[in-house]
C-alpha cells in the first residue's frame, strides 16, 4: 500500500532532529496531560511514536486517497450555488476521510479536542498533503487560523471555536481588497461596534465592504482584518475580527477562475453588516495579529513548496526511467540526468531549510505558551527571544527560496517529460500550474525579500552562520565546510560593500542577491549538518555548495561592477 510519509526517508531523517527533544519537553510540559488525556504521551519516545503513527495515516490517505482526486478536483472545481461553495466531489471526500481521522486542528491543545502537536510534525504533514493536491493542501493548511485565536483570542472564543477544528471546521485569512493587496495598510473594510445597542460583554462588531482573493472564502470560520478606528488611514487603524459563516452575512460574489490550485476556491466576498467577534484588542490586527498569521501561512507556503518540489521530481524520475528515446531511458543521458540531480538536491535544501526555520518556530512559540503557565527563567526568555528573531527572518528566507525552487523543480519537470508534459495526460502540467502561484500569494517574493532583507542588515544571518561554523564535521567533509567558510568571507565584505555606499536606495536595489547569497550559504551548511547524521546527504551538499560557490561568485561581480546610475527608473 503506497503511504507518502514511509515512502520517503528524508521525512523521518528531519522528524528525529535532535533539537526534537526539547521541543517535545516544552510543548508537553512534563507530560503534563497523561493523567487526564488518554491518547497524550507518557515520555519523549511515546511522543515521536504518536507523531510517526499520524504521520503514517496522513501519509496513507494522501497517497491513497487526495492524490488520485487530484486530477479530477482539478478538472471540475468548486461551484458557487445559493451563495454556498460546494466542493468537488474528490474535495469533499479528501476533507470528510482527514476529518473522521481526527487530523484537523493537530496542532492544537487538548481541551480544545487537539493533539497538541508541535510545528515541525504538522508542517510535515503539510508537506506530505501538498505532495498529493497542493490546492487541497489550502483547505487543509488554513487550520493556520486556529494557531491565532488559540495564541490571541479570549478565552470564551477559543473554547467556543477551536474545538470545531476537530470536527472539520474550515478557516480563511480575509484580508486582501481590491485596492489593498499587498498594501494591507490599505484596508478599507470598516468594522465598526454596534454604536446604539452595543454590549461591550459581547464585544460584538458590524463589518462592512469587500475581500477579495480570499482563498476558502467559504470557511466556516474566517479571521478578518477590518478598519475599526474612524480617521485613519495606516496599520494603527486596523483589527482583527473573527466571522461566523453560519451567521449568514456575507455574499460569496463569485469564485475566481485561477490558473492553478483550482481545487481550492478564491472567492470575493461582500460583508453586509456581518457580526464579528473582536480578536485581541483593537488597533492591533496587522501590526501584531496578521503579521504572526502571515508568518505561520508562509511557513505553511514552504511546506506546500516542498511537497510539490518532491511531485516533481517524482514525477520526473519515474517518467525518465520508463521513457525510451534512440534505444534507452532518458535518464541515461547526461542533460536529462544532470535536470533530476538538481531538482533532487534543491528539493532537499529546501526541505532542510523548512525544517530548520519550523524547529525556531516550534521554540519560541513553545515558551509563549509556557509563560502563560509560569514565569520564565532569564535564560529561558533570552532563548525565547534568540529563536523568535531567528524565525522572523528565516521565515521569509524559506518562503522566498521554496516558492522559488518549487516553480524551477516544476519547469525542470516539464522539460524532462518534454511534449507529454505539456498535455495533460501527465500530473507534472497540474503540478507546474500549482506551483507558479507559491512564489505569489501571502506575499510575493520581492516581498519575502523586504522582510528578510533585516537578517543582513542586523547581522542575524551572519550570527547564525558562525554558529554553523563551530559545529564539528567528520574530516573527510572539512574541505566543503572551508568552502563554505569562504563563501561567509565573500558575503561579509560584499554587505561590507553595499553599506560603504551609504544608500538606502542601493541597498534595496541589491537586496535580493544579498539575501539569495546569505540564503546559500545557510542552506549549504544545513545539508553539510544533514550529511553528518546520514551520508546519503553529502553527494547533495557537494552539488548545492559547488553550486552556491558559482552563484555567489556572480551576484557579488554584479554588484561590484554596478553603480548609482544603474538604478535609474525604467523610462516607457
Amino acid at each position: 500500500m503506497a503511504n507518502f510519509f514511509n515512502d520517503n526517508q528524508d521525512l523521518k531523517f528531519h522528524l528525529h532532529h535532535p533539537l526534537m527533544k526539547k521541543i517535545v519537553a516544552l510543548k508537553e510540559n512534563d507530560f503534563e496531560d497523561k493523567d487526564t488525556f488518554d491518547y497524550a504521551p507518557v515520555d519523549f519516545e511515546d511522543a515521536m511514536d504518536s507523531y510517526e503513527k499520524a504521520l503514517e495515516i496522513i501519509g496513507e490517505i494522501s497517497a491513497d486517497v487526495i492524490a488520485p482526486n487530484a486530477e479530477s478536483v482539478d478538472h471540475d472545481g468548486p461551484q458557487l450555488v445559493d451563495n454556498q461553495v460546494v466542493y468537488a466531489k474528490g474535495t469533499a471526500q479528501n476533507h470528510a476521510v482527514l476529518t473522521k481521522a481526527g487530523l484537523i486542528g493537530m496542532s492544537l491543545p487538548r481541551k480544545y479536542k487537539g493533539l497538541n502537536f508541535p510545528i515541525v510534525p504538522y508542517v510535515m504533514a503539510a508537506e506530505i498533503v501538498s505532495r498529493a493536491d497542493a490546492g487541497f493542501a489550502n483547505i487543509w493548511g488554513l487550520q493556520d487560523c486556529a494557531e491565532t485565536i488559540h495564541e490571541f483570542a479570549s478565552e470564551e472564543l477559543k473554547a467556543q471555536y477551536l474545538p470545531l477544528f476537530n470536527d472539520g471546521a474550515t478557516a480563511a485569512m480575509v484580508l486582501t481588497e481590491p485596492d489593498a493587496g499587498s498594501d494591507l495598510q490599505a484596508v478599507q473594510l470598516k468594522g465598526q461596534p454596534i454604536t446604539a445597542t452595543y454590549d461591550p460583554a459581547k464585544d460584538t462588531y458590524y463589518l462592512n465592504g469587500v475581500k477579495r482573493f480570499i482563498t476558502n472564502g467559504d470557511a466556516d470560520i474566517a479571521l478578518v482584518l477590518a478598519r475599526s478606528e474612524d480617521g485613519t488611514a495606516d496599520a494603527r487603524g486596523l483589527s482583527l475580527f473573527l466571522y461566523d459563516r453560519k451567521d449568514s452575512a456575507v455574499k460569496i460574489r463569485r469564485i475566481e477562475n485561477k490558473l492553478g490550485i483550482k481545487g481550492s476556491p478564491t472567492c470575493e466576498m461582500v460583508f453586509t453588516n456581518a457580526p464579528a467577534k473582536l480578536i485581541g484588542d483593537r488597533k492591533m490586527g496587522l501590526i501584531k495579529y496578521v503579521m504572526s498569521l502571515m508568518n505561520s501561512a508562509r511557513l505553511g507556503i514552504g511546506a506546500q513548496s516542498v511537497g510539490l518540489a518532491e511531485a516533481a521530481y517524482r514525477e520526473s524520475l519515474k517518467y525518465a526511467s520508463e521513457r525510451v528515446q534512440f534505444g534507452k531511458a532518458i535518464i541515461t543521458f547526461p542533460a536529462v540526468y544532470e535536470l533530476l540531480r538538481n531538482m533532487k538536491v534543491k528539493t532537499q535544501a529546501m526541505r532542510s531549510l523548512l525544517y530548520e526555520t519550523a524547529r525556531y518556530v516550534d521554540m519560541y512559540k513553545a515558551y509563549i505558551f509556557l509563560a502563560e503557565k509560569r514565569k520564565l527563567e532569564a535564560e529561558e526568555r533570552n532563548e525565547m527571544k534568540k529563536y523568535q528573531k531567528l524565525a522572523d527572518v528565516y521565515t521569509p528566507l524559506l518562503k522566498l527560496f521554496s516558492s522559488e525552487y518549487s516553480n524551477q523543480i516544476a519547469y525542470d519537470g516539464m522539460q524532462v517529460h518534454g511534449g507529454a508534459g505539456f498535455m495533460k495526460d501527465f500530473p507534472i502540467e497540474r503540478i507546474y500550474r500549482d506551483a507558479r502561484i507559491t512564489s505569489i500569494y501571502e506575499g510575493t517574493s520581492q516581498l519575502q525579500v523586504v522582510a528578510a532583507i533585516r537578517g543582513v542588515t542586523t547581522g542575524v544571518f551572519l550570527g547564525r552562520i558562525k554558529e554553523y561554523e563551530e559545529i564539528s564535521l567528520k574530516p573527510e567533509m572539512e574541505y566543503l565546510k572551508k568552502m563554505l567558510m569562504d563563501l561567509t568571507t565573500q558575503f561579509e565584505s560584499t554587505v561590507n560593500l553595499v553599506n560603504s555606499m551609504n544608500d538606502a536606495e542601493f541597498l534595496d536595489f541589491h537586496a535580493r542577491r544579498l539575501v539569495e547569497m546569505a540564503g546559500n550559504i545557510i542552506m549549504g551548511y544545513l545539508l553539510l549538518f544533514d550529511a553528518i547524521k546520514d551520508e546519503d546527504f553529502k553527494n547533495s551538499a557537494e552539488i548545492f555548495i559547488k553550486k552556491a560557490k558559482s552563484d555567489n561568485s556572480e551576484k557579488l561581480e554584479y554588484i561590484k561592477s554596478s553603480e548609482l546610475k544603474d538604478l535609474g527608473i525604467f523610462k516607457y
